[in-house]
């Protein structure tokens, strides 16, 4: 799998969010390149895994959703009796 890419904008986003939870839950301040580097370093070593249970997630979904399709189609199903 690719290295997760975001956007510029993303990408800012979410350094700005890094840099935030260092100063406030570790009183550390931590500089943008460092907070990207963070940022990749993570994307590439942990992003796989939160990938995975995404598809995982979505896939439990679609299980669910067909199933309740395949009761719906039970449901509406005619009577037929084989006369002999």
């Amino acid at each position: 799998m690719a290295d997760i890419e975001f956007s510029a904008e993303e990408k800012s986003v979410i350094v700005d969010k890094i840099q935030r939870y260092f100063d406030e839950e570790l009183g550390q301040e931590i500089g943008g390149f460092d907070a990207e580097f963070l940022l990749d370093f993570f994307s590439h070593e942990v992003g796989a895994y939160y990938y995975n249970q995404g598809l995982n997630d979505a896939k439990g979904l679609i299980e669910e959703r067909l199933t309740s399709l395949t009761d719906a189609i039970y449901e509406i199903e005619k009577p037929t009796t084989f006369a002999r």
